[in-house]
């Protein structure tokens, strides 16, 4: 069995599960999950059906010979204008007939659109209702098979070495933020990346406490830290880490928030293994830093899932619940940001394990000078 068909056949029991007849996956990254597919227009329709079970690909003329020849698992169907007009024909086949009972199409709420929920509306009329049905796909994708595992195992590799490249060939004092920011882009893509995972974040100095800054044109000078904060894409999959960098001697007070942030990151990476709890994952770095002085500086969450996206289910924060599952791809990234100072965030991304994590990012954390 392909993993496509395999995780059809999951959702499929989900949506049983749920008393529903069809589910309308439309979100793109949630279709490439389902099928492979990393088009631009692109739809699922899965279910146990009310005449017959349904698995159907749907998409236009522009991919619909590149398909349906490779995506062997589901009948691929071509739309001649609107794709929504394939659940709306698949709602039809499936109806009850000479009933009042309505079909039970599930949509998810988080992803379709008040103008398509209204279309999709119009086009079924009353031979279905539609029923809310949002997070069944991103309740599989939590849990990595070895095939997702090892593309972002390529991709962690390769930011790997970007960060051996910037830290030693490349340089940071001198240049500007922006110029380091696309040295990274273009040297990503001849290491054998499709691309970054996210607009790499440079922050020098002052910058450093703004957790998610902007590269400028501003030039990195001497004897400060500098925040580099990237991943690369290999498949469709994402990677994710950070480093802090000095670029000569530092004030006592950026070295020891630096260990701070390290032994607080080390900690919780040795917590984390299947069954550790979200949220007490979380609250191990914010004691430490916390009990250091800094904790009004942490205001960001632990961590979070990386998989298609480069932010996804599960999160590591405060008021997270549940605990992390083996297969889980999770990051650990706490940070200390001193306003109109400094900042220091040390990340890496790990694949849970039943006796604790694989690390994927094996970049240095020793405080180097770049």
């Amino acid at each position: 069995m392909s993993v496509f068909a395999d995780r059809a056949d999951r959702l499929a029991e989900l949506v049983r599960s749920a008393e529903l007849d069809l589910l309308v996956v439309s979100n793109l990254v949630n279709v490439r999950y389902l099928t492979g597919f990393s088009g631009t227009n692109g739809i699922v329709v899965l279910g146990p059906g009310r005449t017959s079970p349904v698995r159907v690909f749907g998409t236009d003329f522009r991919y619909y010979e590149r398909v349906r020849p490779r995506l062997t698992e589901y009948d691929v169907q071509r739309a001649e204008t609107d794709i929504l007009q394939i659940p709306a024909k698949i709602a039809a086949e499936q109806a009850p007939q000479g009933t009042t009972d309505k079909l039970r199409l599930g949509f998810d709420e988080a992803h379709l659109t008040v103008r398509a929920h209204k279309q999709l509306g119009e086009l079924v009329g009353d031979r279905a209702e539609l029923v809310p049905a949002g997070g069944f796909v991103e309740h599989l994708r939590v849990v990595k098979d070895p095939d997702e595992v090892a593309r972002m195992r390529r991709a962690a590799a390769i930011a790997a070495d970007l960060y051996e490249w910037v830290a030693s060939d490349f340089g940071l004092a001198g240049r500007t933020e922006r110029e380091v920011a696309l040295a990274l882009e273009i040297r990503a893509k001849e290491l054998g990346a499709d691309g970054l995972s996210f607009p790499p974040i440079i922050a020098a100095a002052a910058n450093g406490a703004l957790p998610h800054a902007e590269p400028g044109d501003i030039e990195i000078p001497r004897d400060t830290l500098v925040i580099v904060d990237l991943g690369c894409i290999v498949e469709g999959y994402c990677s994710d880490c950070t480093r802090t960098y000095a670029t000569g001697s530092l004030e006592d007070e950026a070295k020891s928030v630096y260990r701070v942030v390290r032994e607080a990151q080390a900690t919780a990476l040795a917590g984390v293994r299947a069954g550790a709890e979200s949220r007490e994952l979380d609250a191990i770095a914010r004691r430490m830093i916390d009990e250091a002085g800094y904790g009004e500086q942490f205001g960001h969450g632990l961590g979070h899932g990386v998989g298609l996206e480069v932010h996804e289910e599960p999160r590591l924060t405060p008021r997270a619940e549940g605990a992390l599952v083996a297969g889980n791809a999770v990051t650990v990234e706490p940070g200390v940001y001193l306003p109109g100072r400094f900042g220091v965030r040390i990340e890496d991304l790990v694949i849970v394990t039943e006796e604790g994590c694989e690390v994927l990012t094996p970049t240095s954390k020793e405080l180097t000078v770049a």
